[in-house]
């Protein structure tokens, strides 16, 4: 999660120079929803790691309980 604190920083600081440098805003603004695209997909990967992973367990405890029966 911290590669995630790290983009929404880099996202923030886009913002920021948005409002600070008016002749260029669209330009940071663009750069900031990159950054806001990249934090999405990181969120979205490490879900589905989570997910992924849950779900393998759960398919090794079933595949484990119907052997035993």
């Amino acid at each position: 999660m911290n590669k995630l604190v790290e983009i929404r920083n880099q996202e923030m600081m886009c913002r920021e120079r948005a409002l600070l440098e008016s002749e260029r805003r669209a330009f940071w603004l663009a750069k900031a929803e990159e950054w806001e695209q990249r934090a999405l997909d990181e969120i979205a990967f490490h879900f589905r790691e989570c997910n992924g992973a849950s779900f393998t367990a759960a398919a090794a405890t079933a595949a484990n309980e119907s052997n035993h029966v």
